[in-house]
């Protein structure tokens, strides 16, 4: 009889694997929380089981030898009370009406409904590791309330002790079986666990990949990121939409579906406007008719919906729990990509707002002081104030038609001996300017080097008596090229340097400091600063693993 009693627990074991090894079913046996459809599914499963276990029962002397307790303690343990005491209950009815007035049918329906309930105690107050002993014990235990109570109802009580003393050994020793099924099911559980740790792979793999494409996101970009989604996936169609219109989208039906258009989807409107995501199994979607399948996940930054990843297949019922997993991850992953992208747009157009304010400062700057040295020749030699307003207007020129914030050095330099000219018109004999200059290929900040110029001048030659030297060079140091304006002057005073580098400069003297912060907002360390025992150096290295 016990053989027999391990033939049918083997049938539900087997009848469970086969379950299980359904996609659609093992998400359900998969999942730690369940809805309230899958658990009215999983309570009729085991409901059928446990009533299976009455029909395929061992008539013995009016009793029935059977596993409809092992049915119901195993639900309510794997899958919570609603499932065991409903398991119970239902199993329970059943066995009491299919032989009404039986010696064993009122114990029946008693410890099937208390069955219920203890599984689902167990479920919530048992570790995991230990619910399969707990289950075994319980099982146990309703049995042997059931022979007591055989005893109790019976009459005369001489067949009920018949009937339990055949019946008691076989029927708790068969609880055992609890335990193997707790212990199946809780494996295809742990399965789970490998299946999320492989989607969490392919979702980091798919963002490595995608990730240089996030630094400058636009309609190629994009659509690359797309292309690699629905390759890795193996969708057949992936789209990244913004609140109103398509990005990007690439696969099944790109022709009706091109990037800049309109999003027209009633569904993708709506869990752009609700934030929820979408999931739809088997639809037939109005713009594609073949796409059958369908996830829409809401992109959000700041929790603020910024648009929605779309995938799409043609076959029905592709969108698993464990790709839905995957992809909620992912598109998690691309929000906080796009959103690092958009910041770091936002902090380049800072610089280069900064630079262009630098620069404007710089403007001013230096046309006062030209046409100082202008107002000055006009009186002595009104021939060369009139060479010197030509080299104005030219250099003036030039600066106004400059678009870009690098030019090339030798165009940079031009300027400077632009500069220099006009200068020594007006202090004559007492500057000097001497150029050191290898041919290098290097573009740098424009009005770099010519304020440094002007800084010398200014504030280092005509601060002393006497002539004054500025020398300029440019030198190719094999690793880096080194840009330096040196004078023979007064020398900067160290206060003023400490200043500079703490970003502590008065607005009237602002010739040295902007091009010390430009130089550190473009190559990331500022000028090098230093006074000489006779004069000062001011130079800044390029790198030539930066040359642009």
């Amino acid at each position: 009889m016990l053989v027999q009693l391990f033939e049918r627990a083997a049938l539900l074991i087997i009848c469970l694997f086969f379950i299980t090894r359904v996609p659609r079913f093992k998400e359900i046996f998969q999942k730690e929380r369940h809805n309230a459809i899958e658990l009215i599914v999983i309570t009729f499963i085991f409901s059928a089981f446990a009533i299976f276990g009455t029909y395929s029962g061992i008539h013995v002397e009016g009793s029935l030898v059977n596993v409809r307790i092992i049915a119901i303690v195993s639900g309510g343990i794997l899958f919570g009370p609603w499932v065991g005491i409903l398991t119970g209950i239902i199993s329970g009815l059943h066995r009491y009406f299919i032989d009404i007035g039986g010696i064993t049918s009122v114990p029946c329906l008693i410890t099937s409904i208390l069955a219920g309930f203890i599984s689902g105690y167990i479920s919530r107050k048992v570790k995991k590791t230990k619910r399969w002993i707990a289950g075994i014990a319980a099982g146990m235990f309703c049995e042997v309330l059931t022979m007591l109570l055989i005893l109790l109802f019976a009459e005369p009580y001489s067949l009920g002790a018949d009937i339990v003393s055949k019946i008691a050994f076989p029927m708790i020793a068969g609880d055992v079986n609890i335990g193997l099924i707790i212990l199946f099911v809780q494996k295809v559980e742990e399965e789970r666990k490998l299946i999320a740790a492989k989607q969490a792979k392919l979702a980091l793999d798919i963002a490595n990949k995608t990730l240089p494409y996030f630094r400058s996101i636009n309609k190629d970009s994009l659509k690359t990121i797309c292309t690699i989604i629905k390759n890795d996936i193996k969708a057949d169609a992936v789209s990244i939409t913004d609140t109103q219109h398509i990005l990007a989208y690439v696969g099944f039906g790109e022709e009706r579906n091109k990037a800049g258009h309109e999003i027209t989807s009633d569904l993708t409107k709506l869990a752009i406007q609700t934030g929820e995501i979408t999931i739809r199994n088997h639809i037939i979607d109005e713009q594609i008719p073949e796409i059958k399948c369908l996830l829409i996940i809401p992109l959000k930054e700041r929790d603020e919906v910024t648009g929605a990843l779309k995938i799409y297949y043609r076959k029905a019922y592709k969108i698993t729990y464990s790709l839905q997993t995957m992809a909620i991850g992912l598109a998690q992953i691309i929000s906080t990509l796009m959103e690092v992208s958009r910041i770091e747009e936002i902090q380049q157009e800072a610089k280069k707002a900064e630079w262009k304010a630098l620069q404007t400062n710089i403007h001013p700057h230096f046309l006062f002081n030209t046409l100082n040295a202008i107002a000055s020749t006009i009186r002595k030699d009104p021939e060369k104030a009139r060479q010197l307003i030509t080299n104005l207007s030219g250099f003036m020129r030039f600066n106004l038609e400059l678009n870009d914030e690098f030019i090339d050095i030798t165009k940079e330099l031009q300027q400077v001996r632009n500069y220099v000219e006009i200068e020594k018109a007006r202090f004559g004999s007492r500057l000097q300017v001497e150029y050191d200059i290898d041919e290098v290929a290097v573009q740098i900040p424009s009005l770099t080097l010519q304020p440094l110029v002007e800084n010398a001048i200014n504030h280092g030659i005509l601060k002393v008596k006497g002539p004054g030297t500025v020398m300029i060079s440019v030198k190719d140091l094999q690793k880096y090229i080194r840009i330096s304006v040196k004078d023979t002057g007064a020398g900067i005073p160290e206060k003023v340097i400490e200043r500079v580098y703490k970003d502590d400069v008065p607005n009237n003297q602002i010739g040295l400091y902007n091009v010390y912060r430009r130089v550190k907002l473009i190559y990331g360390q500022g000028l090098v600063i230093h006074r000489l025992p006779k004069g000062t150096e001011v130079y800044f290295d390029i790198a030539k693993e930066s040359l642009r």
